[in-house]
């Protein structure tokens, strides 16, 4: 199965944005690096920002992906050179966990170039696990890099940034489709459901000094990390999950990444407090697609993982589920296994076929993905 990821309209440098619509505007996008964070960077520079900070903890891969941003803009410029048309992305390194990470990445930026007009919670990390089987270790760095990590992030800038020039800020939290539980994540589940009552407390809290904090629930989305998984899992997977969506098909980084822009634009003036589902309609439905695979696969692999909890293991290869984007980390003894147990499980896949997906440039950091259970799906 080729990867449908070369034909984003948003890796092609495309947007629907005009090209004027955040000029002059300094952009921090966290997890900014790969997947749905980075579509959001090259869709705000090639929509006129003047800095689009992309942050995480990887410094090498930032900037790598940064001169790639820099690429895809500049396959638009047809009438002006890039220097005159686009702005400049800066890689920077952040671990959203950290509270003097933050502060000093906040205060860092806020005295290089002003003020931070908009800010994007892309950062986020979790793994598959059936919740009896999560540690406390586990649920605390899920919950540490998703919930508190966001927090940090949008109080931090709350805090660094002037009383007079906080109106017209705004803040996109990216989070899940949570909405009808999240078996198998119990722990992100509880982290993106928290973001998502902080950005309607925020909206109501700050709304009155003009800052604007929304947020945004991908679905099922195809990404463009799913080129390391298996043609046949991607298969079957995504095939049968995307099938059962209302709109019968996955959805695009491009997709989502529009959204979000979407919502920091002068378009969204108006709009505070609100999540914006971005998922086919998969949230609509009681039995969703990707719960029910989620349901059967933690079941199915339930007794592999107990008998390996107590197996010494390496971080084991990234993959992406395309759950909610996220990278997760499955022990080479039990991938093989993984992979028959889900063609065993699912349904043949739909013929229907989804956009070009996103991968959530995580923060989890790896001492989480190598303990005991949580290293093992």
């Amino acid at each position: 199965m080729a990867s449908p990821t070369t034909t984003s309209r948003v890796t092609q440098g495309g947007t629907v944005f005009r090209s004027n619509t955040f000029t002059g505007k300094t952009c921090l996008v966290t997890g900014g690096g790969t997947g749905i964070g980075r579509s959001v960077a090259i869709e705000l520079l090639v929509a006129g920002a003047q800095h689009v900070i992309i942050a995480a903890r990887n410094i090498d891969r930032l900037r790598a992906s940064a001169a790639e941003i820099a690429d895809v803009a500049a396959r638009c410029s047809d009438q002006q050179p890039l220097q005159r048309r686009f702005g400049t992305v800066i890689p920077y390194k952040l671990n959203i966990r950290d509270d003097q990470s933050v502060a000093q990445c906040l205060t860092e930026l806020t005295e290089r170039y002003g003020r931070i007009d908009c800010l994007v919670n892309n950062g986020g990390g979790q793994f598959a696990s059936p919740a009896h089987l999560i540690s406390a270790k586990g649920w605390r760095a899920v919950i540490d890099t998703n919930l508190n990590g966001t927090w940090l992030m949008c109080q931090g800038l709350y805090l660094i940034t002037p009383k007079d020039r906080r109106r017209g800020i705004a803040i996109v939290n990216v989070i899940a489709d949570y909405f009808n539980g999240f078996p198998g994540m119990a722990h992100t589940g509880a982290a993106r459901a928290g973001v998502d009552n902080i950005t309607r407390t925020l909206a109501r809290e700050w709304g009155s000094e003009g800052i604007r904090i929304n947020s945004v629930a991908p679905g099922i989305i195809l990404s463009s990390g799913v080129d390391n998984y298996p043609d046949s899992v991607r298969a079957s997977f995504f095939g049968p999950s995307a099938y059962k969506v209302p709109l019968r098909r996955s959805g695009s980084e491009g997709e989502v990444s529009s959204a979000v822009v979407y919502l920091l634009s002068p378009a969204a003036a108006y709009i505070t407090g609100a999540t914006l589902r971005v998922d086919g309609g998969s949230s609509l439905s009681k039995s969703e697609g990707i719960v029910d695979t989620m349901v059967n696969i933690m079941d199915a692999t339930e007794a592999p993982l107990l008998a390996a909890r107590e197996v010494p293991a390496a971080v084991p290869p990234r993959v992406t589920l395309g759950l909610d984007g996220g990278s997760y980390h499955i022990a080479p003894e039990l991938r093989a296994e993984f992979e028959r147990r889900v063609h065993t499980l699912m349904l043949p896949p739909s013929p229907s076929s989804g956009g070009v997906g996103k991968t959530r440039e995580e923060d989890t950091s790896a001492d989480v993905m190598t303990t005991k259970s949580q290293s093992k799906l």
